[in-house]
């Protein structure tokens, strides 16, 4: 079907141009006053149907994957994440725990009487992780109602618009926080005596006398966006009733203290009195989570190089909270679980009774599968390569084994840059490190030649045999773990033992160990360093160190590869190009101008010859548009509409309707409009002005 039609199609039914609607009801055959016949309920079983459906990821193989391999990758995910979702809260409650219980000991032991009648306050400052405030606030809640001791009230800018309004807000949120909304309209309407308004503090009183409210904290989440003016009568209102509430105020501020009290007149910062909190920055936490994600030592799942990148340029170029940085990493996660028929693999109930054709064909179209033929072929083993190529059942069987090699490997390559950034920190090496950075080099293949392994083993051969000892205690499993190194522990321990000094043992390497000679030259002064006789625990000692150093250097090697090079890497590690830029950091500019200059990229068309830039098969919009790009910053709108109609003119000859292509012509000119590519010209009535240019 052409342009025309369709629109001729359009034009018949109406429903998308039609102004007004004419509303018939349809006439019923009943008489006035009968019911009308019941309906079949039908809606619980479509829920009932949803539900079943909705739970699975979709068969991949273009439809041709069984239902089991679905299911297995859809709870390999579910559990997987569940996992990790687990390690996140015990981050944030970590990371939450001391500040959590500085304020939640502060809440309890001041009073009023403690501060000379002034209010108790809490100056908590969030900083750019503003969630955790949140979370603060909620367990000092859980905290107080569990102990019947009272609870907090949470106050957002919005809640206070103006006086009654925020006392209104403060009341109901006291009462439900433990009554419920029942329990609060009952509260208003079983009250003796005359009824109060929504507002009146008497209210509140009643509730913490007959609650034996002990503590009520009323926390201003973001105390910068309050108005001041509203924020000095109510802390003047609530101060005249700390007789009879015993209020606890707590301020959240995401700039500094200093210019919170700047905006507070003197008089009412003289009704405050308290102490200064401080939650840590949400980089803190984000690398903590990174760090526990990636570096545990039970992991069967990593992100990538560049999936590793893209988070952390997202955290460095905006503030990001632990949450946000959470669902990212979530969404990664769902992505390879959901579009990667290989994820089965991961799954604990992965055996070979499930195995299928297709999934050994994915495998043997995988790039590492291809490498790992050809290391095989090196060593020449023909024979295990002809199997993996013709046995499906060998096929699969090798590769659940050389997965969990390859999942070893991971865990080995972030056991090394744990004990890495330890040791750097041991040694003090000025050049500042962290885990994401050493990771980002680690999985690139990268960190076994870069600055920071030079720096670690230099800085290795100054250590006294103090220091070592320290240095040895931070090394990794896999390290400590060879018999060499052993070895060497059994060797250093029987010297230090021997040792009878009481300065440490020092290499050779050790500044205290060089001997500086200044002699004169054409007086010229002139300095050589040379090395100082050493006693023989030293030199045995320094020996030592040359085996650590051997060794250590020949670990790092083995387990710092790259992990794009281990076999079946693409099933237990993500890592695509643009993995998410385009969701997160999308370009609908660069999307919808791609879609109008070459719509086919994403149309299916007809036609058969499509040489032509600009074809009547097109959309209209694309058409126009293509035509607008070949226009200067103002185009006639009547050239415009000859060129248009020409393109259909050229391929329909008397066929064309004008008409029709003129509704076609108006209708882009409306959408580019409404795109904001065009706009009517003030200079001249009858041009078009340009307000878009492609690519900018």
């Amino acid at each position: 079907m052409d342009l025309q039609s369709e629109a001729h199609g359009v034009a018949k039914d109406g429903s998308n141009t039609q102004g007004v609607y004419i509303y018939r009801p349809a006439t019923s055959a009943k008489a006035h006053g009968e019911r009308p016949s019941k309906r079949r309920k039908v809606q619980s079983e479509n829920k009932e149907q949803l539900s079943d459906s909705s739970h699975t990821f979709l068969p991949l193989f273009n439809g041709e994957e069984n239902e089991t391999s679905v299911e297995l990758r859809y709870n390999a995910y579910r559990l997987l994440w569940s996992d990790q979702e687990n390690k996140i809260q015990e981050v944030l409650r970590d990371v939450d725990s001391e500040v959590l219980e500085n304020v939640s000991s502060f809440v309890r032991s001041t009073s009023p009487q403690t501060y000379d009648g002034c209010i108790p306050t809490a100056l908590i400052t969030v900083g750019s992780n503003v969630s955790s405030l949140g979370r603060l606030l909620s367990k000092l809640n859980d905290q107080l109602t569990t102990a019947d001791e009272g609870g907090v009230v949470i106050l957002e800018s919005g809640d206070a618009p103006n006086l009654k309004t925020t006392l209104k807000n403060i009341i109901r949120a006291a009462v439900t926080n433990t009554e419920g909304n029942d329990g609060y309209q009952n509260f208003l309407t079983d009250r003796e005596g005359p009824r109060l308004l929504g507002y009146d503090l008497d209210l509140l009183g009643d509730y913490v006398k007959r609650k034996g409210v002990k503590k009520l904290v009323v926390a201003f989440r973001d105390s910068e966006a309050f108005d001041p003016s509203i924020l000095t009568d109510l802390l003047s209102l609530l101060s005249s009733w700390l007789d009879r509430i015993p209020f606890t105020l707590l301020f959240g501020i995401s700039t500094s203290v200093e210019l919170f009290e700047g905006r507070l007149p003197r008089s009412s910062v003289a009704l405050l009195r308290g102490r200064y909190f401080e939650i840590h920055g949400a980089s803190n936490c984000v690398d903590r989570i990174y760090e526990r994600l990636q570096g545990d030592q039970n992991g069967r799942f990593w992100l990538g190089r560049n999936i590793t990148g893209i988070l952390f340029e997202k955290s460095n170029d905006y503030f990001q909270t632990p949450e946000a940085f959470s669902r990212t990493v979530k969404y990664a996660y769902m992505t390879h679980f959901f579009a990667n028929p290989l994820a089965v693999l991961l799954s604990d109930k992965a055996s070979a009774n499930m195995q299928q054709g297709k999934l050994c064909e994915a495998i043997r179209n995988l790039p590492s599968f291809r490498r790992f033929c050809e290391h095989l072929l090196d060593e020449a083993s023909t024979e295990k390569v002809r199997n993996l190529l013709g046995n499906d059942e060998f096929l699969f069987q090798q590769s659940l084994e050389y997965l969990e090699t390859g999942q070893q490997r991971m865990r080995d390559i972030f056991q090394a840059v744990k004990a890495i950034d330890l040791c750097l920190k041991n040694l003090h090496i000025s050049r500042k490190s962290t885990i994401p950075d050493l990771s980002i080099r680690a999985l690139s293949g990268e960190l076994q030649d870069s600055t920071f392994m030079d720096d670690l083993l230099r800085g290795l051969k100054t250590l006294d045999s103090s220091k070592l000892k320290e240095f040895l205690a931070i090394m990794p499993q896999g390290f400590t773990d060879l018999s060499e190194f052993q070895d060497i522990q059994k060797d250093f321990e029987a010297l230090v033992h021997t040792y009878q000094g009481m300065e440490p043992l020092r290499s050779e390497y050790d500044s205290h160990n060089s001997v500086v000679a200044a002699t004169v030259v054409l007086q010229r002064v002139k300095l050589s360093k040379s090395k100082a006789k050493l006693p023989e625990q030293n030199i045995k000692y320094t020996k030592i160190i040359d085996r650590v150093y051997s060794l250590l250097e020949r670990y790092f090697v083995e387990t710092l590869v790259r992990p794009q090079d281990l076999f079946l890497h693409e099933a237990f590690l993500l890592d695509m190009k643009n993995p998410l830029k385009e969701i997160f950091s999308p370009r609908p500019r660069f999307a919808i101008e791609r879609a109008l200059a070459s719509p086919f990229d994403y149309l299916i068309s007809t036609s058969e010859k499509m040489e032509a830039r600009i074809s009547a098969q097109q959309p209209a919009t694309a058409i126009l548009y293509q035509l607008y790009l070949e226009s200067g910053a103002l185009v006639n709108v009547h050239d415009l509409w000859q060129a248009f109609y020409t393109v259909f003119e050229s391929e329909q000859g008397d066929a064309c309707d004008e008409r029709m292509t003129m509704t076609l012509f108006y209708r882009a000119v409306s959408e580019l409009k409404a795109l904001g590519m065009v706009k009517s010209s003030r200079k001249k009535v009858d041009h078009a002005a340009k307000s878009a240019w492609v690519g900018l």
